[in-house]
């Protein structure tokens, strides 16, 4: 796979945490040992405008309704932040963890009424999102919005050591760490979820989970979801986008059972060549698994800004998590469609590849 030199190039994006409105404590038996939890308000970047604690700005004029089928558009979306105090511990490769300082960032479909209220329904089902290496949430914004906006709660966790706000000091190598971080914020959302009179209260679906993630993230992901160090079984499917086997992770990929997995890969990425996904892709012999090939694309294009591509990986990935958390029967049906016809993307399945990848 790549090399930390190659990852090295990524664009670095810079945010900005802005004060503290609250701090409260988890309870040990919320999960665990007790964990700090920290409110923030909502923070500007570039990608993201600034907001007292909840975004405002509506991604569609629809009308909340009941979660459906995962449409882009059919609800607004809320932000609100937390930093999760993740308890030392040891990790996987057997190093002593200190305490580890997770920034939470969470898309929820929010209601037409108060702002900062939820939409009607729920639970809703929950996707986690690891931000590739030198990235933070708002690097990706259109994607999780369009994942928020169709009736997911979407959390990204800006990892202590290799996110934008650690820039130039980040250190790569600690990627073998983030999928237990990944889980850490899992299980405390879940928890908060199971805890009445909170503000997750009963909003989240622990049978309806997924996870996500770009680059490094890809790497993370696909970690929690197949290697034996990290597998997390709440998973119930897992979008590696521009991804790879991460050498320096302990455990074995694909063992045994894996949650379906959706690979997606631009032909023209220097950062994860083609063949890194391909390797995931071709190991995965245990689930539904599908490999998505974008013509042309590079290792962050698809995945950022408003452009085509990154359009077609919202509504594949959409129509992945739809088939596989909402049990929509027409989903394989969509992701084909909405890849193949394109025009820029061709999608296979069960092993297969497309013409000319290998």
């Amino acid at each position: 796979m790549a090399s930390a030199a190659r990852r090295s190039r990524l664009i670095r994006a810079s945010e900005v945490v802005v004060g503290l409105l609250a701090v409260a404590v988890l309870a040990a038996g919320c999960g665990g040992s007790a964990s700090h939890l920290v409110w923030v308000p909502a923070k500007p970047s570039a990608l993201v405008s600034s907001a007292p604690g909840v975004r405002d700005k509506p991604v569609s004029a629809r009308p909340a309704r009941a979660v459906s089928s995962g449409v882009a558009g059919r609800y607004r979306v809320g932000e609100r932040q937390m930093v999760l105090a993740e308890p030392a511990h040891v990790g996987v490769t057997g190093q002593h963890l200190g305490e580890r300082s997770l920034l939470t960032v969470i898309r929820y479909p929010e209601g037409r009424g108060a702002s900062g209220s939820w939409a009607a329904g729920g639970p809703f089902p929950l996707v986690m999102f690891a931000p590739g290496f030198q990235q933070c949430s708002g690097t990706y914004e259109n994607l999780l919005q369009a994942w928020a906006s169709a009736g997911y709660v979407v959390a990204s966790v800006d990892f202590p050591r290799t996110s934008c706000q650690v820039a130039s000091t980040a250190y790569e190598p600690d990627l073998v760490n983030q999928p237990g971080d990944v889980s850490y914020v899992l299980g405390q959302l879940l928890a908060l979820s199971a805890h009445p009179g909170g503000f997750f209260s009963g909003r989240l679906n622990p049978r309806e989970v997924a996870a996500a993630g770009q680059s490094d993230g890809g790497d993370t992901v696909a970690a929690l979801g197949a290697n034996t160090c990290c597998q997390d079984r709440r998973l119930k499917a897992v979008a590696v986008l521009s991804g790879a086997e991460w050498p320096p992770m302990p455990g074995r990929y694909f063992p045994g059972e894996a949650p379906p997995m959706l690979f997606v890969q631009g032909s023209a990425d220097t950062i994860n060549p083609p063949w890194t996904s391909v390797q995931l892709y071709r190991a995965d012999q245990a689930g539904s698994r599908y490999y998505l090939d974008l013509f042309g694309a590079d290792h962050m294009i698809p995945y950022t800004g408003d452009n085509a591509v990154e359009r077609l990986v919202a509504r594949v990935t959409l129509a992945f998590f739809g088939r596989y958390l909402l049990g929509d029967k027409a989903g394989l049906s969509t992701i084909r469609r909405a890849a193949d016809s394109s025009g820029i993307a061709v999608l296979d399945s069960g092993g297969q590849l497309p013409p000319g990848v290998s």
